[in-house]
């Protein structure tokens, strides 16, 4: 979730992507598809298992003429039943299955395979996945989580897959600089990770193995034609399920966003904005997984055109290169200067002219607190300014924005973030609505941002807190003097000029004491 610097101009910049003019019928046929996609699985997918089931039997039979003894269970971290045996020790009836050989045997490891998924799912433990996103810009299976145990699509809540201290570690970066060589063999800093960090390292490595996860799930339906709030609801459900919402324990920590094209950040719809993705979009994915209120940030940018290629190449290796020269000590204006040095060193050609790709001027990365997705701290994208030093233990996301465009945004666009402040002042309140939806905000949300949509919802925006209770009728003046008073801050969109095109990626990285941790990267980028 994108950082401005400072006040952001608050200037017109043209019409929103959504009040262009639609592709026409191809692309509502398309929309049709996905949504259909998304539904159920296809007869097709149904055929093309039972085939796969008949061609296992005939692998199972062969097997038992080749040994009387049964295979060994598989080990590894996730949780979850396997092929082999899966009774408890001293379980009877786990004894008769592992004293049977053959192809009875092979029956019965069948059975208690598909006693792991439910209708309409499939599970493969220690696959890697099979499936290639229709959108450029990431690498990889759609369904790699499969490895893990997981369903296809993903039904199981990450915690069920994972020992409780045994989530997924992030990708291991030694710290920059001679003066933190020590660190990532130092026994001192080790001891104090074990002692001090291990419990908060757990819970932001949750967080991120559900964002890795939904995020992989939303590529493999991604595609033109469908419907942005179709998207952004399908994902956000998805989040609250693989997460196992919980109110502020553990839920999404800030809207969708899903800017397009000239739109930098911070637009998701509203109710109501029919917007569909286009094959010429570039859009950027940007949401956010928290487990008691340690947030994972984490984006990506999705384009179906292989013109924009160089562009989306360019914001995230300015990304990776942000990441390599983070670390403890380092002053935050030199983290600027190494991105905007790679970024800067792209340029785009998009209907045969020629673009150099800009740095963000006035976007920033930033520092995450408990509950603070953007808790003080900003990481620029162009050299000078701070030379503030990121710090032990401390969470940032380090976010690139590259740009065909001035490289400036501006706010524009109708609002649909919201933010209680974090510092909000104690301010007498006339109208009664406005008092009771600030309540209604600080229970259900807390200090993490939210959306119209989710006010909307008949839950309010979680289930846990507010049943089926929670829907926030005729709100908005409530709302606009909230934002009036400075109890809430108001997220427009940020754009740069029509016309132009912005790509973004970003991610969640950790001041271990001896090491940087990307907590959220994957296997897509």
């Amino acid at each position: 979730m994108a950082g401005p610097v400072g006040e952001v101009d608050n200037l017109k910049v043209d019409a929103p992507p959504g009040e262009e003019a639609d592709d026409g019928e191809e692309d509502a046929e398309e929309g049709a598809d996905t949504a259909s996609s998304l539904q159920g699985r296809s007869q097709k997918q149904q055929r093309q298992e039972e085939t796969q089931e008949e061609q296992e039997e005939e692998e199972d039979k062969t097997a038992s003429a080749a040994s009387q003894a049964p295979a060994p269970s598989p080990t590894g971290e996730a949780k979850g039943d396997v092929e082999g045996v899966d009774g408890e020790e001293g379980d009877p009836d786990a004894a008769a299955d592992a004293g049977e050989t053959g192809a009875g045997a092979a029956k019965k490891r069948k059975k208690k395979k598909k006693k792991k998924g439910s209708a309409g799912v499939s599970t493969c433990p220690g696959g890697t996945g099979s499936k290639v996103a229709p959108a450029r810009g990431v690498t990889g299976f759609t369904d790699s989580y499969v490895r893990h145990g997981q369903t296809e699509p993903p039904t199981i809540p990450v915690e069920d897959l994972f020992e409780e201290g045994s989530f997924p570690e992030g990708e291991i970066l030694e710290h920059p600089r001679d003066f933190n060589s020590f660190r990532i063999t130092s026994e001192e800093k080790r001891a104090e990770e074990r002692l001090q960090y291990a419990g908060l390292y757990d819970k932001a490595r949750k967080a991120a193995e559900v964002h890795r996860q939904v995020r992989r799930h939303a590529q493999s339906y991604i595609k033109p034609g469908i419907k942005l709030i179709d998207m952004c609801t399908t994902l956000e459900e998805k989040n609250r399920e693989l997460v196992r919402e919980n109110g502020l324990d553990a839920g999404i920590a800030f809207p969708t966003g899903c800017s397009l094209n000239h739109v930098a950040a911070h637009y998701t719809p509203n109710n109501g904005d029919d917007t569909v993705l286009k094959h010429g979009d570039v859009m950027k994915v940007d949401f956010g997984t928290q487990v008691e209120g340690h947030i994972i940030d984490c984006a990506w940018t999705v384009s179906f055109d292989p013109q924009f290629d160089p562009l989306l190449e360019a914001a995230r290796e300015a990304t990776n290169a942000g990441i390599r020269n983070a670390g403890i000590d380092v002053p935050l204006n030199e983290v600027g200067a190494a991105i905007q040095e790679v970024m800067e060193s792209y340029e785009v050609e998009i209907n045969g002219t020629t673009y150099p790709v800009k740095s963000m001027r006035n976007l920033t990365g930033h520092n995450i607190g408990p509950y603070d997705i953007h808790a003080g701290k900003s990481v620029p994208i162009v050299k000078g300014g701070d030379s503030t030093r990121m710090e032990e233990g401390e969470f940032f996301a380090i976010e690139t924005f590259g740009s065909t465009g001035r490289g400036h945004v501006v706010e524009d666009l109708e609002c649909s973030h919201y933010m209680k402040d974090i510092n909000a002042p104690r301010v007498p309140l006339r109208l009664p609505k406005a008092r009771q939806l600030l309540s209604h905000i600080s229970k259900t949300f807390g200090t993490l941002a939210f959306c119209r949509r989710w006010l909307e919802r008949p839950d309010g925006g979680s289930a846990t807190i507010n049943g089926v209770s929670g829907k926030q009728e005729k709100y908005v003046g409530a709302l606009k003097q909230l934002c009036d008073s400075g109890l809430v801050n108001a997220l427009p969109p940020l754009c740069d000029v029509r016309g132009s095109y912005v790509a973004q990626y970003e991610h969640t990285i950790l001041m271990r004491p001896t090491c940087v941790e990307v907590l959220s990267r994957g296997d897509d980028f």
